[in-house]
């Protein structure tokens, strides 16, 4: 019937309200790191993705990023013009941009090495190894799905 009342499932049980807690609860550390660098969240994403896969075009770093492809462009301008990433042209295809660290990022990834791994020691302790490896992969396994549709 078109006038029945559905109940919405209880915002503590709500998946994106669930998502969205997590994430703030998992981002403050971070942000706080930052805080001293300069650096958004978002470039922070893209030095760690090109740091662990190395140079690579803008369409896979938007996607191994979490980054939207039109806020990507942005972002690599400005750390090109921080030094924090190189930008050139393929070899393979003059088409495409290559995405890299400079020398400015990989000492930013350096300078903060010590305190990222200190956030996720202490996530990992907060969890249980356990816990948090089912955690990744379920969220990995919702990721997954969502590309297949």
């Amino acid at each position: 019937m078109p006038n029945e009342k559905v109940a919405l499932p209880p915002t503590r049980r709500s998946l994106p309200i669930a998502l969205i807690r997590a994430r703030e609860v998992v981002m403050a550390p971070i942000r706080e790191m930052l805080a001293g660098t300069g650096l958004t969240e978002q470039q922070w994403r893209v030095l760690r993705v090109l740091d662990e896969f190395g140079p690579m075009d803008a369409s896979r770093l938007s996607r191994e990023a979490g980054l939207m492809a039109s806020s990507l462009t942005r972002i690599v301008q400005s750390m090109v013009t921080d030094g924090l990433v190189t930008r050139e042209t393929s070899t393979f295809d003059r088409r495409r941009q290559v995405i890299g660290i400079a020398s400015g990022g990989r000492k930013v990834l350096v300078d903060n090495r010590a305190a990222a791994l200190k956030i996720a020691e202490d996530l990992r302790d907060r969890l249980g190894e356990r816990d948090l490896e089912k955690l990744l992969d379920l969220l990995e396994a919702l990721a997954e799905a969502d590309s297949r549709t």
